[in-house]
């Protein structure tokens, strides 16, 4: 077989023993990879309605079909299991040397089971598994626990997905971290906490055989050679940080927990401030031509030499989300986030919650009291060195941090039962995640979009938000079109998170981001590498399939039509300046919606999936547990 090596590793923690899974060739044509290939192996190794903590939800690992190949971008792996921020399917995609190395050591997957006893390094020396003792690891960050790691094996080639403090002490939203890139969004790194799994290191020697290197080769130069041009400019000179300024101007920029999208400080944390001020260096992902990450500093200043990388995502959370305008402070708090293993998504938007519940006067200061500040303290919107304070409190689980650990969903929830209020009107959140930074009331698709999302609101999972932004709709209103452009737009993601391909190389095939510019060069691609035959239209059902298989997974673990939700100050709650200001996503906006998209996806109008439906994909087995 090429392009795979036809071996999924399956790891117990509690037995400390492993095995090795054989898959034929059809399984690969089906599930690719990345974010697909990972939910199947959810699919098939975890208990259904398992607790997300319980020793029954293992860590799903799968490769990408272009790691360890010339393919630009290729070098990603998708990180699967059962979220506990949601209770659905957590999926995400890390990239870098980590994917490349466990290509290279020989397996396709890794599936890590049960719980272990003590904390452990799990190091995949090719063939060989090794459980190694992680206690002098405990307590470090993630990069210094990769450096650590390298260090114990005298190997600076092993590559490590770890967490941080944040996930030894099981923060909700917890990642996993490789090579400075985070596998986000969903939790996973409290999962990887509640399984006392410290870290997965790799060392990989063996080469990556492909069908026809010399076709390989010579598609490969050609996309490199685009993506040096002006296709991805934007992400190489100021990265997706400029963003602030395009959301500021579409009145789109979450503003203090969403309460507005004009940011009157939009200006000084700007990708252009950022670069200009704050700037070190550009860094690329493994097999990456273009170098999207802006390594930022603090200059001066009581958190001088905080460094990380910055992307929109995180600095709209923690900057113009929290009222503030000084980018030494948010790029402190992406730092917190980035070190102790912290979704800086739901770490910022968890914080706004808090200013504006403090805000209210639900809060009082003593509500924040810990070590450092045995009086408690203020924590309004815009006053950093408190938001830092909280970010740290959170990372500890230090006082009210352990309540923000858990995010939005459940400190709402639980503030409301003891106080009698109604936090939850602004707890930004949807399925117990938070959002993205593309505020949803002035984006009807996407507002969909979002909602149906099976991880949860998510950009990357669907950028539906492409057809309202670029004026192929009107924005502000609702009409028959939304649920054909939010599932094109989902499947559409799902093929480059499938495979996995990052999606700032979508513009390198012929100048045009869809499926007539990109999914020739993408099925030459495949077949380049695998000897396979797939034809233009076999790409589509790609992304179909890694849909479905989550909606499924989803549907097991108990989904229900009234899931697909919005947060309630998108339905309820206008914004009063900018453009965007006065609408909303109505609840029957929402609800007639929702009946378009699952029309289109030949679904049930409670969103279930038919028998005939899941057949036609090759999935007769989940047809057998979840068709209609």
């Amino acid at each position: 077989m090429y392009g795979y090596h036809g071996k999924v590793l399956h790891i117990d923690l509690k037995e400390k023993k492993h095995w090795v899974e054989q898959k034929p060739e059809e399984w690969y044509k089906k599930y690719i990879g990345g974010v697909s290939m990972a939910t199947r192996l959810c699919w098939e190794n975890i208990k259904p309605g398992c607790d997300p903590y319980s020793p029954d939800n293992p860590v799903c690992i799968a490769n990408g079909i272009f790691a360890g190949t010339p393919v630009p971008v290729g070098g990603k792996y998708g990180l699967a299991s059962k979220s506990p921020m949601t209770g659905f399917i957590g999926d995400s995609l890390s990239g870098s040397w980590f994917s490349v190395a466990l290509k290279r050591a020989g397996w396709d997957a890794v599936v890590i089971h049960d719980t272990s006893d003590t904390w452990v390094n799990v190091f995949i020396d090719d063939e060989r598994v090794e459980f190694r003792d992680a206690t002098s690891l405990l307590g470090k960050g993630t990069f210094e626990t990769e450096e650590a790691i390298r260090e114990q094996l005298h190997d600076d080639q092993v590559r490590s997905a770890t967490i941080g403090p944040s996930g030894e002490n099981m923060v909700r939203f917890a990642n996993v971290t490789n090579d400075g890139r985070q596998a986000g969004r969903t939790g996973h790194g409290a999962v990887w906490g509640s399984k006392k799994l410290k870290a997965v290191s790799v060392r990989g020697t063996h080469g990556v055989a492909v069908a026809d290197p010399d076709t390989l080769m010579k598609l490969s130069f050609n996309i490199t050679r685009e993506a040096q041009g002006p296709h991805t400019s934007k992400y190489r000179i100021l990265g997706t940080s400029t963003n602030v300024l395009n959301m500021n101007k579409l009145g789109l920029l979450p503003t203090r927990n969403y309460r507005e999208g004009v940011f009157e400080g939009a200006e000084t944390v700007s990708g252009e401030y950022l670069h200009e001020h704050h700037n070190v260096k550009t860094i690329a992902c493994a097999q990456c031509p273009i170098a999207c990450e802006q390594m930022s500093v603090v200059k001066s200043g009581p958190y001088e030499g905080a460094m990380t990388g910055i992307e929109y995502e995180c600095l709209f959370a923690n900057g113009p989300n929290l009222g503030i305008s000084d980018l030494d402070y948010v790029i402190k708090l992406i730092s917190v986030a980035d070190h102790s293993g912290m979704d800086a998504m739901s770490m910022g938007i968890t914080i706004s919650w808090a200013m504006e519940t403090y805000e209210r006067k639900i809060f009082t200061n003593e509500d924040f009291k810990c070590k450092s500040h045995p009086e408690g303290f203020p924590l309004n919107f815009g006053d950093g060195a408190s938001a830092v304070s909280l970010a740290e409190m959170i990372r500890d689980r230090e006082g009210i941090g352990a309540l923000l650990s858990e995010g939005t969903r459940i400190a709402s929830r639980t503030i409301d039962k003891e106080r009698g209020t109604e936090t939850w009107k602004w707890a930004m959140q949807s399925k117990g995640l938070e959002p993205a930074g593309y505020d949803a009331r002035g984006l009807k698709t996407f507002a969909l979009g979002s909602s149906v999302g099976t991880r949860g609101p998510c950009h990357n999972r669907s950028a539906a938000y492409d057809v309202d932004i670029q004026g192929v709709v009107d924005r502000f209103k609702v009409d028959e079109t939304r649920g054909e452009h939010a599932k094109d737009a989902e499947e559409y993601a799902a093929v480059y998170d499938t495979l996995p391909l990052c999606k700032f190389i979508r513009r390198c095939f012929t100048g045009k981001a869809d499926r007539a510019g990109a999914w020739p060069t993408i099925v030459q691609l495949i077949n380049a590498t695998t000897g396979w035959e797939l034809k233009y239209e076999d790409i589509d059902a790609i992304g179909s399939r890694a849909v479905t298989i989550k909606k499924a997974f989803n549907i097991r673990e108990g989904w229900k039509r009234a899931d697909d939700a919005l947060p309630w100050r998108w339905m309820h709650d206008p914004m009063t300046k900018g453009p965007s200001a006065g609408y909303v996503t109505t609840e029957e906006e929402l609800e007639y919606m929702k009946d378009l998209y699952y029309k289109a996806k030949g679904w049930t109008n409670d969103g279930l999936i038919p028998k005939e439906n899941l057949i036609q994909l090759g999935m007769e087995d989940v047809a057998e547990q979840i068709g209609v």
